[in-house]
């Protein structure tokens, strides 16, 4: 099976994100994708996020019935920081049935040569990149492992998302409804 791979904090999930993930299942060659949490980026502070278990909740119920998508906590059992090469090797290893591809938007594929053996991801997968408004795809743009693919642009954030139940203001239609339902009677965020 050709998984593919989509990491993000998720910190929360939203539509964005949905509709990245279900654009790759199903409009690629994709099989499948794992939206895969990450407890910690090396690039980002980790004490902005929730706690990991509440943002993996909040995946499982944002994509609850679609059997394309799969929320994985595979890095919650690994080394952190969170190193997507390590991440790839440990799937690789557990999962040689699988054929994995890394998802990412624009704005990372132009700073993957600041990743962790970069090189490596480059020479052994696939890299499917979905397009980021005002982000230029870089160098790497023309490689030949580099797919990119045009996803209807949607420009939401969780940090605005974060910011918005922080302040007492609506979240709806921006997260799955089943989201949304566990962040109004939770204390999540707030």
């Amino acid at each position: 099976m050709k998984i593919g791979l989509f990491f993000g904090s998720f910190n929360p999930v939203h539509i964005g994100h949905l509709i990245i993930a279900n654009f790759m299942a199903t409009q690629s060659d994709l099989d499948r994708v794992w939206l895969v949490v990450s407890p910690q980026n090396p690039l980002k502070p980790k004490k902005s996020l929730a706690r990991d278990h509440d943002r993996l909740h909040l995946v499982r119920l944002g994509i609850e019935n679609n059997p394309k998508l799969r929320a994985s906590d595979v890095e919650f059992n690994l080394p952190q920081p969170s190193y997507t090469i390590d991440t790839l090797t440990f799937l690789k290893e557990k999962h040689p049935e699988h054929e994995f591809v890394l998802i990412m938007g624009g704005d990372n594929l132009a700073t993957l040569h600041l990743w962790k053996n970069y090189e490596q991801i480059l020479a052994n997968y696939e890299i499917y990149v979905y397009n980021r408004p005002n982000y230029d795809l870089g160098e790497l743009a023309g490689h030949g492992r580099v797919t990119a693919f045009e996803v209807p642009p949607l420009d939401i954030s969780a940090t605005y998302i974060r910011e918005c139940i922080k302040n007492g203001k609506s979240v709806r239609y921006l997260v799955p409804e089943a989201v949304w339902e566990y962040l109004e009677t939770g204390s999540l965020y707030r």
